[in-house]
């Protein structure tokens, strides 16, 4: 009988789950968090066991990282997200390639991990005082400019002339981009200038390590 197993990702925002035979990825499922991310994993469960026709029973084992891997009573195990991400790296780089930063930008908090030759956490820094550089900026401001997520990249290098957004706090870039488009600015100008906005925001952390 083959052998199932189960990851699971806690974001404050989406859960993400990745469903493996043996050591090969078959299939993967994203979804809002919502308000019970432990009832959460279990419908994430049940619907990839059925889409792949198997038994809930055939999943040997099931490891949740994130935001909320604390509280997902389906998990066997977890792990941190910077830890996840270090062993990530380790089993995909290159060996040709030896990475040793990682950036994570969550829905909640941004983190920047630094990892030595051997791919073990040496140092990290986050910000998670502020949604300001995070996933849920990018969602925020996608409303506002009447688009999603999902299509922020392409719209913004269509940009020719990008906006400056110089707030760094979630409220008064929110405030900033409404007056924008209230001036008319052009969205994939303010969308490019969102992302320069949250790479500087990066690079300021990065040098705080």
């Amino acid at each position: 009988m083959d052998n199932y197993f189960l990851g699971l990702d806690g974001g404050s925002t989406y859960l993400k789950a990745v469903l493996m035979k043996e050591r090969r990825a078959i299939d993967t499922y994203v979804c809002p968090t919502g308000i019970d991310s432990s009832a959460t994993a279990e419908k994430i469960t049940v619907d990839l066991c059925r889409k792949n026709q198997i038994s809930p029973h055939n999943i040997k084992y099931i490891m949740a990282t994130g935001y909320s891997r604390k509280v997902l009573d389906i998990a066997d195990d977890d792990i941190s997200e910077i830890t996840a991400h270090a062993y990530g790296v380790r089993i995909t780089a290159p060996k040709e390639y030896r990475p040793g930063m990682v950036i994570d930008i969550g829905g909640q908090d941004s983190k920047v991990i630094y990892l030595d030759s051997n791919f073990n956490v040496k140092n990290f820094t986050m910000n998670d005082k502020c949604a300001a550089g995070t996933g849920k900026f990018m969602e925020v401001i996608a409303q506002i400019l009447e688009t999603t997520v999902d299509k922020i990249g392409e719209l913004s290098l269509e940009s020719k002339t990008p906006c400056d957004i110089n707030s760094t706090c979630v409220v008064f870039a929110q405030s900033e981009v409404i007056s924008l488009v209230a001036r008319k600015f052009d969205r994939r100008d303010i969308l490019t200038g969102m992302h320069i906005s949250m790479a500087k925001r990066i690079i300021k952390m990065m040098k705080r390590s």
